[in-house]
């Protein structure tokens, strides 16, 4: 039996935008800032930039991989609880690391038990934004995921100034309680609306008519995964995913090898810490903004030239990566094509699959991104060793994983949907048609 919790301080939907958006930004550090933590813990721990990047794909696949069973529980209990053990956890995430590790492998243990605790935070606020606003799915995982993004841009500095000053476990310490307090007390007033609802006015039939379409049906997870549709979404997150995780977490070293990362620019920001915060920003304006886009283009047309637009600015910046102002701007390019991802692929979810599963059906295309983590984290980072350092090969790579989405978006994804969804709906025996009441 599904329990539903409904808080009657909190069910305007916009304030649950609101608290949603708090809550993602406020785990933001945990896959942003790790890029500043990789040096430091190298020196102390006298292991190779590998060894230290396991730790950011544990901290990937933990947060990815389990997000369906967190969501599940979301789906069945509310989100209440969810999140909050998530808040708990994520604060453990830096905790750990900054007090209770003696070598790199309980830095991996710990930064994977964050992992856990950011999944359930990401996965539960990306659901809620799903089931409150099925006409504006787009725009409003765009927000709450571009909080993910952006969450950094006020804290990257601050946070470098605390490793150089005070060191990498200071730092992780004084955060780690920081963003874990943050998320529990948002987590207080995270609610879904009742299975039924609507927002006023708004009739889902309607939208066949526009260039977004809903498929009218609800897939539980086991239905979904035997959808081909799913699959073709599958591969084009996992790609791209790639190409935006190799620069998040691999920035710092591709900066320190091309002798960049150290050049004072603006106000005497680094290049590196300049591009931190350029790309926090740029990721966070992204996301809302494509999904805003995709919204009114739709979904296939606006992956189509956001992905386009990443393989062209990944191949420009080849050229450049020794000049530290184009460094900083192609960075912030690479975000602009990438982070949107995160906004058109959970509305795609729901737009094909349904809202009442929402959480967990997009917990299982979210493991995508876990999957990418391990090429993104030590892969990359091994191949780099390979080839002495010259980061040119896995950026040719980025090119590649961002140009084959791009054309599979508009040549195979596009007539895939248009037939998936017609005016007729899907087959009866495809999803279960349930019948929405509108808001009153």
């Amino acid at each position: 039996m599904t329990v539903q919790f409904v808080s009657r301080r909190a069910t305007n939907r916009w304030v649950q935008l609101a608290v949603l958006i708090v809550a993602m930004a406020a785990i933001a550090n945990l896959q942003y800032a790790w890029t500043l933590f990789t040096g430091p813990l190298t020196q102390h721990y006298h292991v190779s930039l590998a060894a230290v990047q396991v730790a950011f794909s544990a901290f990937v696949l933990t947060e990815t991989w389990l997000v369906p069973a967190e969501g599940y529980l979301i789906d069945r209990l509310g989100p209440r609880v969810v999140l909050v053990v998530g808040g708990v956890l994520v604060g453990l995430g830096w905790l750990g690391p900054g007090l209770w590790a003696p070598n790199v492998q309980a830095v991996i243990a710990w930064y994977a038990l964050g992992g856990v605790g950011a999944g359930a935070v990401y996965g539960g606020s990306i659901g809620s934004a799903i089931k409150w606003f099925p006409d504006r799915r787009g725009l409003a995982t765009g927000l709450v995921a571009g909080a993910y993004g952006v969450g950094t841009a006020l804290t990257v500095a601050p946070v470098a100034a605390m490793i150089k000053a005070n060191g990498y476990a200071y730092a992780f310490v004084f955060w780690g309680i920081v963003q874990g307090l943050i998320v529990v007390v948002a987590a207080m007033f995270v609610t879904h609306p009742p299975r039924d609802w609507v927002p006023q006015g708004w009739d889902p039939r309607q939208s066949r008519q526009t260039a977004v379409r809903i498929s009218g049906r609800e897939f539980n997870p086991l239905q979904m995964i035997r959808q081909p549709t799913f699959w073709v979404l599958y591969v084009m997150m996992t790609m791209m995913a790639f190409t935006g995780l190799v620069v998040t977490v691999q920035i710092s070293p591709i900066a320190s090898y091309y002798h960049v990362g150290n050049v004072p620019l603006v106000f005497g920001f680094t290049a590196l810490v300049l591009a931190l915060e350029l790309d926090r920003i740029v990721n966070g304006v992204t996301r809302p903004l494509w999904g805003w886009i995709s919204d009114r283009v739709g979904r296939e047309n606006a992956m189509f030239v956001s992905f386009s637009l990443q393989a062209v600015s990944i191949v420009a910046w080849i050229g450049l990566l020794g000049n530290p102002v184009w460094f900083v701007v192609f960075s912030g390019l690479a975000y602009f094509g990438w982070g949107n991802i995160f906004s058109l692929f959970p509305a795609t979810v729901g737009d094909l699959f349904g809202r009442r599963y929402a959480t967990t059906n997009y917990g299982l295309m979210y493991t995508s991104k876990g999957l990418a983590s391990i090429l993104s984290g030590p892969v990359v980072a091994l191949v780099a060793q390979q080839f002495k350092g010259n980061w040119t090969p896995v950026f040719w790579a980025m090119a590649v994983s961002s140009a084959i989405p791009a054309l599979m978006a508009l040549l195979w994804l596009k007539p895939i949907t248009r037939r998936a969804v017609s005016d007729r709906g899907l087959p009866e025996e495809e999803g279960t048609v349930v019948p929405m009441k509108p808001a009153t």
